[in-house]
């Protein structure tokens, strides 16, 4: 009896270990920069403008702005990105989508692409309310007209920033309830909701969303599970669109900057200005 009270006891002790050491370290379990960015010609995109955006903390963000080669943009997509890589990952999803006839905006958190800090919720919010301003100062962009694009942790950067700003459309890839029901998926036996820091709480804010929101998924996504993208589009007022990928998988290409994602951008688009011409 002794004997198994101290191997319990052991165990409980090695255990309150490792959450202590996942509780330190789980942004570094979160976020996956990569630290350095090519020039814009190196990955593909030598017209774009190169843009260097201040925070309200302080934060220099590397930026790329692409203009459609249309006579008329329009409107503006500003990019969020997922939790790795760096604005380069997301270059042919920019070229697409500018030959579509959108202009492109694709920015790097604090901590990537040669950013300095360290990415957490609130600074990745403080980045994206940086971006929108920035983008929506310049002239060739009309603030009225501006589509916050997210994939994967970046929706829930879209989302909350679209509850404060209430952008022209709103189109998320691989979108997740909350990074806790994320989580919750991949940890099962850990009580990640207990210990995590940033929630990207989106199934919380859809209340505040005002503009048509478009979700791509794919079916077979190991890492934000579909049914997570598909229980948040049910809790969005409409208009709203839900556009399946069968047999896509999270980092396959037709998710990234496939027919469908260009798709649910055109949709977005139209059905924002349908409301405005009513």
């Amino acid at each position: 009896m002794v004997r198994l009270l101290r191997m319990l006891g052991l165990f409980l002790f090695a255990l309150a270990i490792l959450l202590l050491v996942l509780w330190a370290g789980q942004r570094s379990l979160m976020y996956f920069p990569i630290k350095t960015a090519p020039p814009p010609a190196a990955a593909g995109l030598p017209e774009a403008d190169v843009l260097s955006v201040t925070t309200s903390d302080g934060f220099a963000l590397g930026a790329w702005f692409l203009r459609t080669g249309r006579e008329t943009a329009l409107a503006a997509v500003i990019v969020f990105n997922g939790n790795a890589g760096n604005r380069s990952f997301r270059a042919p999803l920019a070229r697409r989508l500018a030959d579509a006839g959108f202009h492109v905006c694709l920015f790097d958190y604090r901590g990537f692409g040669g950013n300095a800090g360290s990415p957490s919720e609130e600074g990745l919010l403080r980045d994206a309310r940086a971006v929108f301003a920035a983008v929506a100062r310049r002239p060739d962009v009309k603030p009225d007209r501006i589509i916050l694009m997210g994939e994967s942790l970046g929706t829930g950067v879209a989302v909350a920033l679209a509850a404060e700003v209430s952008p022209l459309a709103l189109v998320l890839r691989s979108p997740f309830t909350s990074m806790a029901d994320v989580a919750a998926h991949h940890y099962r036996l850990l009580p990640v909701r207990q210990l995590l820091w940033d929630r990207y709480d989106s199934l919380a804010r859809v209340g505040m969303l005002t503009s048509p929101i478009a979700i791509v998924a794919g079916d077979r996504d190991r890492v934000v599970p579909y049914a997570l993208s598909r229980r948040l589009f049910d809790a969005l007022s409409e208009p709203k669109r839900f556009i399946t990928v069968s047999g896509a998988d999270h980092n396959d290409f037709e998710l990234n900057a496939g027919d469908p994602v260009i798709e649910a951008v055109g949709w977005a688009f139209e059905s924002a200005l349908a409301r405005t011409v009513r």
